[in-house]
C-alpha cells in the first residue's frame, strides 16, 4: 500500500461514502474532498466536510499509518494546524492538535472494495518495460489525445527551464539565447554538450560584428572548439588558424576550457566539422536569426530559412587536410526536423509566454506536421499497438516514459487512471 494510491481513491471517492464514521464512531459526510496539493503541507486543501452533525472547513492529511504524522514531525509545523480529517489505511495511534483535542481520523480500509485492490494490484504488478503495457491500446482516443496535450504543456515547461535560466544570464538577449541552444542541437546527442561550451565560450556581441564574415565565424567556431591547435599543411586550415589568432587578439579571447569533439561512430555527414560550418554558414546568412523564428509558423518557411549547407572548403572536405569527393551538405529535412522540435519550438513557447500569449496550439500543429522521431522508446510504444504518427506523438510519449512510467507516477497520469476505472 502506498500513499499515492490513498490519494488516488480519496480524491475520486473510490470507497463506500454511504456510512462513513471515524474510529471513534461519528459520521462523516463529505462535502467537498478539497483541492489536491503536490506541495508542501497537507494534502489535501479546503475540504468541506460534516463531522457529527458539525460542519468543518479545512485541510485533510492522508497516510498508511496514523504513526506516520509523527513520523513526519507534523506536530511541529504549523502547515498543519487546520487539518479537520486524519484519512489512513491502519490507525494505531491517536493524534493531538496543539490544544491537546483529538484530530478525527478515518480508518479507510474497512471502505474500500476488494474490486478496487484488485485493480490497483493488476496495475502495479511486474510488468518487462511499463505497468500498462497489456493495456494501453484500450484506452480511448479522446483520453489518450487530452493526456496528450498536457504531456506536451509539461514537457516545453521542461525543457524551458534551462533556456530561463541562459536567458536570465545573458540579461534577456534572446538573439544570444537562440544562438546557445540552436548550437547544442546541432552537435546532436554526441556533440550537444560540447556545441553548448563552444557557443557560450563566444560573447553574442562578437557574433554579431563578423556576421558578414563567414570565414571569421568559422574561425570562431572552430577556435573555440579546439580544432586550430596542431600543425597541418593544409592552405585553408593555415588560413583558419591565423585568422583565429589575430581574433583571439582582437577581442582578447580564451579558450581555456576543455572541449572534447567526437568523430567516433558518426556518419560524415554528422562529423563536428561539418555542422559547425553548417551553423556558421547560417549565421553569415541570417542577422537576427531569433527574429526570423518567431515570426515563422509555417513548416515550409522553416525548411527555407535553415536551408543552408557548408562554406566551399567543406564541400570537398569532412576534416581537415583530407580532400574527399566534392558533396553538397545542406542541412536534411530530417536534421532541421529536430532542430525545430528541440529549440525553435521551446524558444517560441518561452517567448510567447512572456508575452502573455498562448500558441499551444500553433505549436501542437507545427509539431503534428512533423513525422514521428525514431528511437528505442518510440519503438517500444509501438509495439503496445499505439498509432504514433508525427513529432507530437513522440515528443509526449517521450515525456510519458520519463517522468511517469519510469516513475511509476500512474496514479498521476490519466492513462493510469482511466484503467483503474
Amino acid at each position: 500500500m502506498k500513499e499515492d494510491f490513498l490519494h488516488y481513491l480519496w480524491r475520486n471517492k473510490k470507497f463506500d461514502i454511504s456510512n462513513l464514521q471515524t474510529v471513534s464512531g461519528e459520521e462523516i459526510v463529505i462535502l467537498n474532498s478539497g483541492a489536491y496539493l503536490k506541495e508542501e503541507g497537507p494534502d489535501f486543501f479546503n475540504a468541506q466536510l460534516i463531522i457529527a452533525n458539525q460542519k468543518w472547513a479545512g485541510n485533510v492529511e492522508i497516510h498508511i499509518k496514523s504513526s506516520d504524522w509523527y513520523i513526519h514531525n507534523h506536530e511541529l509545523d504549523a502547515n498543519y494546524d487546520n487539518v479537520i480529517l486524519h484519512v489512513v489505511w491502519e490507525h494505531d495511534v491517536d493524534v493531538f492538535r496543539k490544544n491537546n483535542s483529538n484530530i478525527p481520523v478515518l480508518e479507510l480500509k474497512k471502505y474500500v472494495s476488494n474490486v478496487e485492490l484488485e485493480k490497483h494490484a493488476y496495475l502495479f504488478e511486474r510488468k518487462t518495460w511499463i505497468n500498462c503495457e497489456k493495456d494501453i491500446c484500450k484506452v480511448d482516443s479522446f483520453t489518450l489525445k487530452k493526456w496528450q496535450e498536457r504531456l506536451f504543456l509539461e514537457r516545453l515547461e521542461l525543457k524551458t527551464q534551462s533556456i530561463q535560466h541562459f536567458l536570465d544570464k545573458s540579461e534577456n538577449d534572446w538573439e544570444a539565447t537562440f544562438f546557445v541552444f540552436l548550437a547544442k542541437y546541432f552537435g546532436l546527442n554526441v556533440n550537444g554538450e560540447a556545441f553548448y561550451k563552444i557557443a557560450v565560450s563566444i560573447p553574442f556581441s562578437i557574433i554579431r560584428k563578423e556576421q558578414n564574415d563567414l570565414f571569421s565565424l568559422e574561425a570562431l567556431l572552430f577556435g573555440f572548439a579546439n580544432l586550430l591547435n596542431d600543425d597541418k599543411e593544409d592552405v585553408y586550415y593555415l588560413s583558419l588558424k591565423n585568422q583565429w589568432q589575430y581574433l583571439k587578439t582582437k577581442y582578447k579571447l580564451t579558450n581555456s576550457d576543455f572541449v572534447n569533439l567526437q568523430f567516433f561512430k558518426l556518419r560524415p555527414d554528422n562529423f563536428p566539422t561539418i555542422r559547425l560550418s553548417q551553423l556558421a554558414v547560417l549565421y553569415h546568412e541570417n542577422v537576427n536569426l531569433f527574429s526570423k523564428v518567431i515570426a515563422l509558423n509555417n513548416l515550409n518557411d522553416f525548411y527555407k530559412l535553415f536551408n543552408s549547407e557548408v562554406s566551399e572548403y567543406w564541400k570537398t572536405h569532412y576534416v581537415f587536410d583530407k580532400e574527399s569527393k566534392q558533396k553538397p551538405k545542406k542541412l536534411s529535412r530530417s536534421f532541421v526536423n529536430l532542430l525545430i522540435i528541440n529549440t525553435v519550438v521551446p524558444i517560441k513557447f518561452l517567448y510567447a509566454k512572456q508575452r502573455g500569449e498562448n500558441i499551444i496550439d500553433d505549436l501542437m500543429e507545427l509539431l503534428i506536421e512533423i513525422p514521428s522521431e525514431s528511437n528505442a522508446i518510440i519503438d517500444k510504444f509501438k509495439s503496445f499497438e499505439l498509432k504514433i504518427d508525427s513529432a507530437f506523438d513522440s515528443q509526449t510519449l517521450i515525456h510519458l516514459k520519463n517522468e511517469y512510467c519510469n516513475h511509476k507516477k500512474c496514479l498521476h497520469c490519466d492513462i493510469g487512471l482511466s484503467l483503474l476505472k
